[in-house]
């Protein structure tokens, strides 16, 4: 059994426009909240093409260890919290999935995701088959909705209901936001299709830790389209050429921290503490929405 959920994100701007504020806010989010982590070894990082899909994929090993609960250390081996995250990006679609050696086909996160310029109304976007779809629950994100956000994450400067930008006039988004878009022909509208299947075959912690990390990518996806959009105005001019001299520099800054080194052909950083699910721009990693759950919220995992 798997527990899969389809989060949809609508965001005012553009298909476009959203591949280069996705890749601006995580570089800044790197930069500003990295360590703490045990590391990230980042193994490939390369061109891909496969029946007739073309983008980058990339392969990461992620090394938790002290970042999980107690009684989860207490039954896990040696060895087993090290999980392999592989990412195909082929903007707009983008396909990423972790899995552990020790658990092998009794565990997996996945993430499918689907940019399009509407307003998430469309149903069955990754075409599941209709026994699958009819069991997948779709969880619509309002980035302006505060009840969506919980006290300890909410941050008035990252808030879409209180921003305006200077720059595009968007915002700030009031309670109907999306049912307004509906009437404005002429205003950038996109929506974020993610397609999350969880898979956790332990016996007395499957339908805990599944409801668990999905709990957690809900989070993360609402605080990082929050923060996305109200920093449209850091982002909205910039290029792809920008980004990439962007992700250099951010290479550059954890290499004097200490934070990245080279070792046998793969490269180690430090793991963002905000949560494995950052990108780091080590060798230029081209970024799809990460999976794992932050640790420092794994750590809170004992008291659900």
């Amino acid at each position: 059994m798997v527990l899969i959920k389809e989060y949809r994100v609508v965001l005012p701007c553009t298909v476009e426009e959203y591949q280069v504020g996705q890749l601006y806010s995580v570089a800044e989010a790197s930069k500003n909240e990295t360590g703490g982590g045990e590391g990230i070894e980042v193994l490939k990082n390369e061109p891909y093409e496969k029946e007739g899909e073309k983008g980058q994929y990339t392969h990461k090993i992620y090394h938790l260890k002290s970042k999980v609960p107690a009684f989860v250390k207490m039954i896990a081996p040696e060895g087993s919290l090290v999980f392999h995250e592989k990412a195909w990006n082929a903007y707009p679609y983008c396909r990423t999935i972790v899995t552990n050696e020790y658990m092998k086909d009794d565990f997996i996160i996945k993430i499918e995701t689907w940019h399009k310029p509407d307003l998430g109304t469309v149903e069955n976007m990754h075409k599941l088959d209709v026994p699958t779809w009819k069991s997948v629950e779709v969880v619509p994100i309002d980035i302006a909705d505060g009840e969506q956000v919980a006290p300890a994450d909410y941050k008035a400067d990252e808030d879409p209901a209180l921003f305006k930008s200077a720059k595009t006039g968007r915002g700030p988004l009031g309670p109907n936001w999306k049912k307004e878009l509906v009437s404005k022909a002429d205003c950038p509208r996109m929506c974020a299709y993610k397609l999350v299947t969880v898979k956790f075959k332990w016996w007395g912690l499957q339908n805990k830790v599944e409801s668990f990390i999905h709990k957690q990518e809900k989070r993360i996806f609402t605080n990082f389209h929050r923060q996305l959009f109200c920093w449209i105005d850091k982002w909205v001019e910039l290029t792809m050429e920008d980004i990439r001299r962007m992700e250099a520099e951010t290479q550059k800054e954890l290499e004097e921290e200490g934070l990245c080194s080279r070792h046998e052909g793969f490269r180690r950083v430090a793991a963002p503490g905000v949560g494995l699910r950052k990108a780091v721009f080590a060798n230029k990693v081209k970024y799809e929405e990460p999976v794992l759950p932050m640790p420092n919220e794994m750590e809170g995992f004992k008291q659900r």
